[in-house]
């Protein structure tokens, strides 16, 4: 096996890695301890904080994965430009890998600043449809952490054909 096949794969893993286990960290440790009533400020700024500096190592490893991902398809003879060709279980995988990016995009750019926003209108004076906003913006990492997994299992099968 060439060593930058290796390299390849390596980068690739080790980027899934990186992005997939903070995002279980933020969901399952970070966040239900800023979720609860008793949430101290410190909290929320460390989770925020957290949050904004896990975006630039998310960035970043999407990027490595955009790179490493078409190379590794042309490693095992499949065409990344003509989806005709792709086994099905590539088909699912980059439509899951499709759907996680334009989840993060919109989470990055257009939910998370937008419900920055409205976190600083006070509770009493934000509209019906800020309410909701807020309150169903958790919905969308929980989403793609699902999206994540199911990805992995989609690896996984990938891996083994």
């Amino acid at each position: 096996m060439p060593l930058i096949w290796i390299a390849a794969i390596s980068l690739h893993v080790l980027a899934a890695i990186v992005w997939i286990g903070g995002m279980v960290f933020l969901s399952l440790v970070l966040a239900p301890v800023v979720r609860k009533g008793s949430a101290i400020p410190e909290y929320v700024m460390l989770f925020r904080s957290s949050a904004l500096r896990f975006r630039l190592v998310v960035w970043g490893a999407m990027s490595v994965l955009l790179v490493t991902g078409p190379f590794l398809l042309a490693q095992r003879n499949i065409p990344f430009t003509n989806p005709a060709a792709w086994p099905q279980v590539v088909a699912v995988k980059l439509g899951l890998v499709a759907g996680l990016f334009l989840f993060t995009f919109s989470h990055d750019l257009l939910l998370g600043p937008k419900v920055g926003q409205i976190m600083a209108i006070p509770e009493a004076k934000r509209t019906a449809r800020e309410q909701a906003l807020v309150g169903s913006a958790s919905w969308l990492p929980r989403l793609s952490l699902l999206i994540a997994l199911a990805i992995i299992v989609a690896a996984a099968i990938l891996s083994r054909s």
